[in-house]
């Protein structure tokens, strides 16, 4: 065991049956074979680049995320480095990712990390926990995946692997339940390195295999043992859909707005800006006040001009 490395308990309720042993070995044999080669997965990528990788991923598609953390840790590959850089540095190199708030985040946990760690991403999960932007899932995926820990990373995707194949539950309830996180941490390996695989190869199969709307049973590696499977995958039709338009909402045109002002050479003056024209002046209004709320952007009060 690491130093450092938290590990769940070994003595958490619903203990691993062989049959439990077995499911998690035939996804740990698939995901050696079918897991894709991401850069954030090598070997030598540093803690601050897994943690990187994390925050990114949040809520977007590793395509997107895949070129922006390349280009991220090319110009900023510590904590020190981006320390070292504005808050408006991290938001404009975010990009179109979305959700800019977690370029403000991070850059303040860089900032967290130089003052309080020196530099260096902890192994603890608590001081994890404790940095900017860092939830429970985050700090778990860090001791996972960045120092091959002990620890219960249990993300949709693996929740939606583990109800299916263990419960015959077609998709995750909205909130984690206790017996959910018990029941979860009972089935990974005592060995630290075969908990991360688990916890790498569990995720890899709810994010290719057993997605939400399309199951590829054929593909399975859990299929002649899945309950779900044998029940004759009930369920699908309650998986959610996007129902809300983007064109038009909100969030469009705060990353409009975003938009412009990363791209700018000098403050604007976005309530008046040619390319908003078509914006809503209540609308316009809410998306600046909400940024400005935020701290993504800031605004000088005598001309009205804004900035990242």
């Amino acid at each position: 065991m690491m130093e450092g490395v938290p590990t769940v308990p070994r003595n958490a309720p619903l203990p691993a049956t062989s049959t439990d042993e077995a499911r998690v070995a035939a996804v740990r044999a698939w995901f050696r074979e079918a897991g894709r080669d991401l850069p954030w997965r090598d070997d030598a990528t540093s803690p601050w680049a897994v943690l990187v990788s994390e925050v990114m991923l949040q809520q977007t598609p590793v395509v997107r995320v895949e070129p922006v953390w390349r280009a991220w840790m090319e110009r900023w590959p510590t904590p020190a480095a981006l320390a070292a850089a504005t808050q408006a540095d991290a938001v404009r190199a975010w990009g179109r990712l979305g959700y800019p708030r977690r370029a403000k985040r991070l850059w303040e946990c860089a900032v967290a990390l130089v003052s309080l760690h020196g530099g260096r991403v902890p192994s603890d999960l608590d001081e994890l926990r404790a940095l900017p932007g860092v939830g429970d899932y985050t700090a778990a995926a860090v001791v996972s995946f960045a120092f091959r820990g002990r620890a219960l990373v249990l993300d949709t995707n693996v929740r939606r692997v583990i109800g299916r194949a263990w419960r015959a539950e077609p998709l995750p309830a909205a909130h984690q339940t206790v017996g959910e996180r018990a029941h979860a941490a009972s089935l990974i390996p005592g060995d630290d390195a075969a908990a991360a695989e688990w916890a790498a190869a569990s995720m890899e199969l709810g994010a290719l295999v057993c997605t939400a709307r399309v199951a590829r049973c054929d593909e399975c590696p859990l299929a002649s043992s899945c309950a779900w499977f044998a029940a004759g995958c009930p369920g699908l039709a309650a998986a959610p859909r996007r129902t809300q338009p983007w064109h038009g909402t909100d969030r469009q045109v705060r990353g409009r707005i975003m938009a412009l002002l990363r791209a700018a050479s000098s403050p604007l003056n976005v309530a008046g800006h040619a390319a908003l024209a078509d914006v809503e002046p209540g609308q316009l209004d809410r998306a600046l006040e909400g940024l400005l709320d935020d701290g993504l952007i800031t605004r000088d009060e005598a001309t009205g001009r804004c900035s990242l």
